[in-house]
């Protein structure tokens, strides 16, 4: 028995047939797990933020510890996003966050000039902006203005050198700000600006270098979870909520006390 099949549907109209029900699988599928992930970036900062492999960048979050890390791991804890945790040098991280969806970085301070660049979450913890000299200098200043006359030394992205550049400071500029101990000890700088917990114990850590001699602190700045504009602010809000009750718990107060000494 010979059975009829019907009509035969043209070679072109079955290829827009097949486009036409691949587009609606696509409009019928749910959204990407991925695009709820959230990717955080940040430095090797001691103590607030610090790789525990002893490298300076790292590429998940068991490898990184610090302050201001385990205050975001804990606000990440009472959310329900995943997300993955990054160590990079400040300046790409930086730049990697802004214009991409779902991405942030921390320990940012939030300054008026970057208020419109991010979202924020915060506060996590606050830097002094402090100027250190070697511990053989004899500088003393009593003003950011009688610092004018010395080389400062600090790193590309950091806001405090940042500042200290746009007011007309002269500032030696480095990737990092890991070698800027030894730059004051070898009198290629006179002061060298940074957050006054992280200076002495870079010196220490890095170089061997004790004694810094904290000459002046001249500004403190809290320092915030910079969130890319591109987030969904509904994001940015249950990360603020998060940080919230672990504040309200008693949980930054906690991980701020494990690291005082």
């Amino acid at each position: 028995m010979t059975v009829k099949s019907g009509p035969e549907v043209p070679a072109p109209l079955k290829s827009i047939k097949r486009v036409a029900q691949g587009l609606l699988l696509l409009a019928l599928m749910p959204p990407a797990v991925a695009s709820d992930k959230l990717y955080i970036y940040t430095e090797n900062y001691p103590p607030y933020n610090a790789s525990t492999t002893g490298q300076g960048f790292a590429h998940n979050a068991g490898d990184i510890s610090g302050i201001c890390s385990d205050m975001v791991k804990e606000m990440m804890a009472r959310v329900d996003y995943d997300y993955v945790m990054k160590m990079r040098d400040w300046s790409l991280a930086y730049n990697r966050v802004q214009g991409r969806e779902n991405h942030a970085l921390f320990c940012t301070a939030r300054t008026d000039e970057r208020e419109d660049q991010f979202q924020w979450v915060g506060p996590l913890a606050p830097i002094k902006w402090t100027l250190f000299a070697a511990p053989d200098s004899d500088i003393k200043i009593s003003s950011l203005e009688e610092a004018r006359q010395y080389t400062i030394a600090g790193y590309k992205g950091d806001v405090m050198s940042d500042y200290l550049v746009g007011e007309g400071f002269e500032v030696i500029m480095g990737v990092s700000g890991q070698q800027n101990p030894r730059r004051l000890t070898l009198g290629q700088a006179d002061l060298w600006v940074t957050d006054g917990l992280v200076g002495p114990l870079v010196a220490e850590e890095a170089h061997g270098i004790t004694g810094l001699r904290p000459v002046l602190v001249f500004r403190q700045t809290p320092m915030y979870l910079a969130v890319s504009n591109e987030t969904d602010p509904g994001v940015v809000e249950d990360l603020q909520q998060g940080l919230d009750e672990a504040r309200e718990s008693g949980a930054l107060d906690s991980i701020v006390s494990r690291y005082q000494r």
